[in-house]
Parts: structure tokens; sequence; C-alpha cells
């Protein structure tokens, strides 16, 4: 049974105002943490901006603490998901009361932005890249339009001949070493070193990588299971209340064959909850 669902039991409608109780100052808080800082970033053409962001690592100290002062509860690790642009940092926990399960989940479900940081080096290295790229696609150019010539008069240096383009064809694919031979004598002759060119393109990709920074976006709002899923922004705090009978949970029971000292104890563990996360 979801606590908040309704219900013609006092018990339940109890437990339904201690619900709406912890996620209000859930929601309070997160919303504390949540509030938007303006950053200075840089856009892909070099312009600098202004974002908004907020620091994710507020949330996870505050799941982290909230699960090690729940005393007597079986707790996951906080834990974050990544999905492209979409990341989640959630925990669950649960504690038994006589034959009744109590479970709960909080989350907080934001998107990722990508900009880089205010750094002239992001400039330096996408002139650099555009450098690389030109004279690559320049030099590449120059080769394809005599490449079959190219590659027949080198074959001819080397020995062979009487090499028609099919014969040519033939011998590159079905002999590794011997094409690899001929591309590196094409390379000299061409004055350009593509395989370090290659490896300095790569190098600056990934420098501009590590120049990268992250905003983070949310909602302050609280959302359902459904919403989360969907992904949508906001965050989730749900309390679960289920009768175990032979190892097997049942959502579906009669809260009046509850005793008074299991329910006791249920409002007891959700009032010590409430107090945790405030």
């Amino acid at each position: 049974m979801r606590l908040g669902t309704r219900s013609p039991n006092e018990f339940i409608q109890l437990l339904n105002e201690k619900n709406k109780d912890v996620q209000k100052k859930f929601l309070s808080k997160v919303t504390d943490m949540t509030k938007m800082i303006d950053v200075k970033v840089m856009l892909g053409d070099a312009t600098v901006s202004e974002q908004k962001t907020f620091d994710p690592k507020l949330i996870m100290d505050y799941f982290q603490n909230i699960t090690k002062n729940l005393k007597g509860w079986s707790t996951q690790d906080v834990t974050v998901s990544n999905n492209e642009d979409l990341r989640r940092i959630f925990t669950k926990f649960e504690i038994m009361e006589g034959n009744y399960l109590i479970s709960g989940h909080i989350s907080i479900q934001f998107h990722v932005l990508l900009y880089y940081k205010p750094d002239q080096r992001v400039i330096d290295c996408q002139r650099e890249l555009s450098e690389i790229i030109d004279m690559t696609k320049k030099n590449e150019e120059e080769l394809s339009n005599n490449s079959d010539e190219f590659v027949l008069e080198k074959l001819k240096e080397m020995g062979y001949k009487d090499f028609d383009h099919q014969k040519l064809f033939e011998v590159f694919y079905e002999n590794d070493e011997f094409r690899e031979k001929v591309f590196s004598e094409i390379e000299k002759q061409s004055g350009v070193d593509f395989q370090k060119l290659s490896q300095k393109k790569t190098d600056l990709f990934n420098e501009l990588d590590s120049l990268l920074v992250e905003t983070y976006q949310t909602s302050p709002t609280l959302i359902d299971d459904s919403k989360l899923v969907s992904g949508e922004e906001g965050c989730l705090c749900t309390f679960d209340l289920e009768f175990v009978k032979n190892n097997s949970r049942e959502g579906l029971f009669d809260p009046r064959k509850m005793s008074e000292t299991t329910k006791e104890n249920i409002v007891r563990k959700l009032d010590e909850f409430s107090s945790i996360i405030n």
C-alpha cells in the first residue's frame, strides 16, 4: 500500500498525514539545496555566457546523512544513475514492524548540460583542430586525385610491373604488410605524417573534453514514480506499507487487524524519519 492512497481507515489516514508532512519537509530541504547560482561558461563558438546550476554534491551528502541516521533500517547506498543528459540520485531503505514492512524511496532527477570552461585554451584547441582538419583534408584530396597512379608508380619502383587496377586491389587486400609498406612510402612522398596528425587530433579532442564543465537543472517539485520513469525533473519521496506472510509481500491488507503496538511503532518510525530529514 502506497502511503497517500485514499482510505476510509483512520489509521491509514493518520499515516497519510504523516507521509504528507515528511514529503513537505523533504521538498523544502531539496528546494534549498538546489537553489540556482550563476556560473560563467563558454559556448562552442567561444562566446562566454552565464548559466544557472546547483551543486548535486549537496544532495548526495544530504541523502547519505539520512541513511547514516536511519538506525535499525536496512539501507541501500546512495546511487547516481547516468543516462546521457539525465541523472538521478537516489536511495532506498526498509524496516520490519511486526509482520509489516515499511519501505521508503527518496530521489532527485535532473538534467545535465555541457559547456566549456571560459578558458583561452578552448579557443586554442579549436583553432589547432581546425588547422589539422583543413591540412588533412587538403592532402587527402591531393593523394586521392593521384592515388592509383601514385601507387602503381611506387610498385614499379619496388620491382612490381604490369599491375592493373584490379590486380592492385587484390594485392592490397590480401597482404597487410605489403599495403602498410606502400602507404608508408606514399606518406613519405607526400611530406605529411598522417599518423602523427591523427594522434594530435585525438589529443586535442581529449584536451577539449577535459575542459568541459557540467551544469545541472531541476525543478523544485514533487513527482511520482511514473514521472520519474518518464524523465521529468523533480524529487520523489514515497513510503509503502506491506503485510509480509511466508516471505511474500502483500500490498492489500486489512489495517483493522493490526495490533495497537504495531501501529504505534509504525507511526513512531515515520516521526523519526521526519526528524532526520529535517
